[in-house]
């Protein structure tokens, strides 16, 4: 029997987790097995940085998703799919090619992620009606992330215990990617029979409007200021985007090489426990900031926090046999900024979405913020490896700074709209 209704609670929380899980896998995890599977730091940034790529272009398959089976259907079609893709990427760190075997299966679970992304925000907005979608926005940004979490915080440090008692860093890896591919088909089985067929969803057999999307895009670009929005949407994170790729190997690279020498399990604990509570803090405190004063006021001060924390790592890199605790502490601060910028920034991206075309206008802005985090980072570890690490963390600083330059010449409101408030 159909369940047309079903308490949220049943299906809100596991969804969003399967929503942040693989995000994490691939921009993250991935870095962390690289590092440990002895890949360099040029390649690292390189190849991860390209698995961006969905998530820059995801807005072109849209309509696709919209038009093409049920919301429903596709979450569980990503969700079998994206089990059997993690097994495979897992028994692909055994072959000699490992690097490209497994880079093929990061991308491919990429896009299934960047399409399950689309289905289950899809979904939500079907499944429940606008009060019961109020309610449920911050237990969903919960839950994306509890599965950052799990995969920063979790699924390191399994990998890294396997280290210790295998003694085989490409099995170890293999069994945890396996475990997260377990953790999909679990999933996948519980929706099957949890999820509701919302009534308002039906299967429809008419074609894309590709003409009506060419104008939506079309206009996007004619809009007043553009050139402005284009350069401050791919410069804002600019110095994150070359960092970010390169934090997890410069906790793990030795003493020898420029790095903090720090064992997998250690890292898993730094970015599982306090990195992420301090990141979570500080999207929270930056959402309830902004509603409160306007983006107008905020958004210097969040931009100075997201950046001047990256210096951090210039300390830590010139101070290499830091006590442990003095690490945690130095990383809760920089993701806490990292927290607080971001959340500005996202809040940027809202407030010139407009009115009439503002889901089209937002999935546009954050490809291209996507294509931003991209482009850097696929020569940070180019960079990083001919400079050393403290020159490059002073000048992925340095890079921060033409992003932050641009925010007088941004036209903002003074307050914030409703609508951005109800996406705290």
């Amino acid at each position: 029997m159909k369940v047309e209704n079903r308490n949220p609670w049943f299906y809100v929380p596991t969804t969003y987790f399967a929503e942040g899980l693989p995000y994490m896998i691939v921009n993250f995890l991935a870095v962390v097995i690289y590092k440990r599977m002895g890949v360099s730091n040029t390649d690292i940034a390189f190849w991860t940085s390209l698995l961006y790529l969905p998530w820059v272009i995801k807005m072109f398959w849209g309509p696709i998703v919209d038009i093409y089976s049920t919301k429903r259907n596709w979450i569980l079609y990503t969700q079998i799919i994206m089990a059997f893709a993690l097994f495979l990427c897992g028994f692909s760190l055994q072959v000699k090619g490992f690097l490209l075997a497994s880079t093929c299966f990061f991308m491919l679970i990429a896009f299934i992620s960047a399409t399950q992304d689309i289905a289950i925000d899809g979904y939500y907005m079907l499944a429940m009606d606008e009060s019961k979608q109020a309610f449920f926005v911050g237990i969903r940004a919960f839950f994306w992330r509890m599965g950052m979490i799990f995969t920063t915080g979790a699924l390191v440090l399994w990998g890294g215990h396997l280290e210790k008692s295998t003694g085989n860093i490409p099995l170890s890896w293999t069994i945890t990617l396996c475990i997260a591919g377990a953790i999909f088909l679990i999933l996948f089985l519980y929706h099957k029979f949890v999820l509701p067929y919302p009534k308002v969803e039906t299967v429809k057999k008419e074609k894309l409007d590709w003409h009506g999307f060419s104008d939506v895009f079309i206009s996007y670009f004619k809009r007043k200021g553009i050139l402005i929005m284009l350069a401050f949407i791919l410069l804002y994170r600019f110095g994150e985007a070359m960092l970010v790729k390169l934090t997890a190997p410069f906790l793990l690279d030795t003493i020898a090489k420029g790095g903090l020498g720090l064992e997998t399990t250690l890292v898993g604990w730094i970015y599982g426990t306090v990195g992420v509570l301090a990141l979570i803090i500080g999207g929270v405190a930056g959402g309830v900031i902004i509603a409160k004063y306007g983006l107008k006021r905020c958004i210097w001060p969040m931009a100075l926090l997201l950046n001047l924390p990256d210096l951090v790592y210039v300390y830590m890199s010139l101070h290499q046999t830091l006590p442990q605790y003095w690490v945690y502490i130095l990383i809760a601060a920089e993701q806490l900024g990292y927290g607080l910028g971001t959340t500005a920034f996202m809040f940027y991206l809202i407030e010139i979405s407009g009115k009439k075309y503002k889901t089209s206008y937002f999935a546009i802005s954050t490809g291209i913020m996507a294509l931003g985090m991209m482009l850097p980072g696929m020569v940070s570890g180019y960079f990083q490896e001919h400079v050393g690490y403290t020159t490059f963390f002073l000048a992925a600083f340095c890079f921060s700074i033409p992003g932050m330059l641009l925010i007088p010449f941004l036209n903002l409101k003074t307050h914030i709209s409703h609508k951005a408030e109800e996406s705290l």
